[in-house]
Formats: structure tokens, sequence, C-alpha cells
């Protein structure tokens, strides 16, 4: 047997299988294109026939970006009839599926240097930043008018708001920009995302905007609305929904009163600010937040306890509501994750030209999250809400 051992340079044969495929590519689109030419003048070339539409008058060049790397294509020239072909679109230079191949991967979290990368590995071309921002543009006429849709969701009980700042350049100095966004649980009990929009700032103007864009496109049946603690947006709420009530999320109220309290004592104080919220009625969770206060005052916590005692009364609105929607509707978590998911896409971008380029990006995200999983599964059961309200509705009438 011999001992000569065959060796095969992996990256040589690679090139070779890519340029062969690239090259039977173009030329099956000529010979498709030259096809098409004949049956348009009904005459192949040279050809005397009394039946000819038209006359070639030679080719031009274009380049066409395929899956399979950049091809040149020899278009041919008519004369006495247009050439139409199902082959490329005029002034075309990409296929769809390049194209949407690189909006995805823009809108999926991949920078425009990194999408430059991966498009000359993959198709031999670097795609320039320009082409991936036109590519953009055409994307976000398509979120735009998501963003901007009728409500038919009917009745959403719950809306989850909450405003998110990102970094813009404005003038030559940079400042933040606020996004305000909105989650609408409906009264099949799924979450929609119903609302984004440009803030500025978290003012009552930009909030009442927000609030009065949504009510406009058929936000209605609202009943409790979660979120931080906002002047602007709790100023808004009563002029816009006034049959709302308004739930303070129970983890910022607790970052709110951590603030007062030394990192030594923070895990006790921690334990008693949820045993408040463990409690099984308003009413006794009001006396133990009366208790927890006394506590933090005899730890010398005089701060932390005003803290306590003007804001506990906001975050257990959530107890008017059914028990089993508690741990649910007590927090602001639901829209926490979604800005998390928003700042790890936008971490890549940096800093954005201007408030609507930053506004579309968000909304890039939050549909390509809403076309996902997120959106089709069942968050809470609204048949305990409906259960409540009739059993309300027959005390009363008995009353």
């Amino acid at each position: 047997m011999s001992d000569n051992i065959i060796q095969l340079n992996e990256e040589i044969i690679k090139t070779e299988l890519k340029d062969l495929v690239r090259t039977s590519v173009e030329e099956t689109l000529n010979a498709l294109l030259d096809k098409e030419a004949d049956e348009l003048v009904n005459a192949e070339k040279y050809e005397r026939s009394g039946e000819r539409q038209g006359y070639r008058s030679g080719h031009y060049q274009r380049k066409l970006l395929t899956t399979s790397g950049e091809v040149k294509l020899n278009v041919p020239k008519l004369k006495g009839i247009p050439f139409e072909t199902a082959i490329i679109e005029r002034y075309r230079r990409r296929e769809c599926s390049v194209e949407e191949a690189l909006i995805e991967m823009y809108l999926a979290g991949v920078s425009v240097r990194r999408v430059e990368d991966i498009t000359e590995a993959l198709w031999g071309t670097k795609v320039s930043p320009g082409t991936i921002s036109n590519l953009n543009k055409k994307a976000y006429e398509h979120i735009e008018v998501w963003r901007n849709r009728p409500l038919s969701g009917g009745n959403y009980p719950y809306v989850f708001v909450d405003g998110i700042f990102l970094k813009r350049c404005w003038g030559g100095e940079y400042e933040n920009v606020s996004i305000l966004i909105a989650i609408g649980i409906n009264e099949d009990g799924y979450r929609e995302i119903i609302g984004a929009s440009e803030g500025m700032k978290e003012d009552k103007e930009s909030w009442k905007n927000f609030l009065v864009e949504l009510k406009a496109r058929g936000l209605k049946g609202v009943q409790l609305i979660i979120g931080d603690k906002n002047l602007g947006m709790l100023e808004s709420i009563p002029e816009v929904f006034p049959d709302a009530k308004y739930q303070r999320c129970t983890v910022h109220f607790y970052r709110n009163i951590f603030s007062a309290t030394p990192r030594s004592r923070m895990k006790y104080v921690a334990k008693m600010l949820k045993a408040i919220h463990a409690q099984e009625s308003k009413e006794s969770a009001r006396k133990k937040a009366k208790q927890v206060a006394d506590e933090l005052r005899s730890m010398k916590l005089k701060e932390a306890a005003k803290k306590l005692e003007d804001g506990i009364e906001e975050t257990l609105t959530y107890m008017s509501f059914p028990y089993e929607h508690w741990n649910r509707i007590r927090t602001n978590n639901t829209i926490e994750r979604l800005n998390r998911e928003i700042k790890r896409r936008t971490k890549v971008v940096g800093t954005f030209p201007d408030g609507q380029s930053a506004l579309m990006l968000v909304c890039a995200r939050l549909r390509h999250v809403a076309s996902t999983q997120w959106g089709a599964k069942l968050y809470m059961n609204m048949k305990h809400l409906e259960q409540m309200q009739s059993a309300e509705e027959a005390a009363y009438i008995a009353g």
C-alpha cells in the first residue's frame, strides 16, 4: 500500500466551487434573457420572418447580485419593441431574498459594519452602508403603517406604559430622546404592542399626546394603567381615560425606598416590603405597611419610612382586580423585558442622528417581537375579570 497521502486545500476547493456556481448562474440567466428576447421579437437571431415583431440591437451589461454572488448580465437591446423581462426588474440590482436578508440582519441587531462583512463572505460583494440605509427606508414605510394601525382588539382592560431613553445628536450636541411605549392586554388575554411614539421628554404634554393618539386609534375599555411613577403621565391619565385606575410598579417603588436605605440593611428591608404585597387583601396590606413604616423608623430610616407611607396606596390598586391577575399587573415587568431587548438592539447603533430614526428602529424591533410567540401566547385568563365584574354588578343590583 502506498504511503502517499493526497492533501486537499479546502480554501481553494471552496473558491473553485463558488466560482463554478456563479459562472453557471450567469450563463443560465443570460441564456434565459436571450430566449425571452427571441420570444418577444417572435424570431431567432438573423431569422427572416414575416411575423417578426422587432429587431435586435446588441446588448448592454448590467450587474446583478444574487445569492450565488455578483453576475454580469448581457441584456438584449431591441428595436421596435420594449424588452420586458421576468428575470430582472427594471433598475433593480439585487434579488429580493438578498434585500430581505440585509434588512433582517440589521433589524435583528447586527451592526452595519458586521452586515458588510457578512455580505462579502456570503456573496463576494460588500454592501455599502448607504445601500443598507436605502433598504431600511423601504422597511420603515411598512413599520410606520404598523405603528399607526387601528386598534381592533376590542377592549384593552390592562395597559402597561413606559418610556425608554436613547441618545441622539441635535445641532451638534448629544441629548436624550424618549420613546414612549404601550402594551395592551386585549379582552381575549393576549398581549399587543399598541403604541410607540417619540416623546422628547417624559413631560405631561408628551404623555397626553401619546394617550390621545392611542385613544384616537381605538384604545378603549381601559380599566388599569400600570407604569412607573411619572408626574406627566399621572396628570394625563385622568384627562384622557377618566375611568381608568393607576397602578404604580412595585419593583420601581422598592427601588425608590432602597435609595434611602443603607446597603447593609437592604436585604432586610426588601423582605419587609415584599411582605406588604404578599397580603391577601388591600386592608391587610395597609396594616402591614404601617407596621413596616414603624419598623423603619425604629431602624432610624425616617426617609425610607416616609417614602413608604407616601407611595404605598398607589402600589395597592391591583388588589381591586382578580387575584389570578395580581402577579401580572402589580409590576411593569412585561414592558421592562421588552425595553431590555430594545436596548440590546440600539446598543450597536450608539447615537442616532435624530429622534425619527430612533423611533423607527425601536418600532422595527417591537414589530419583530410582536410577530413571534410573544404575541401568540395567552398571557391572562380574562374570564376571571368578567366573573368579578358580573358579581359586582349583581351585588349592586341586589343592594
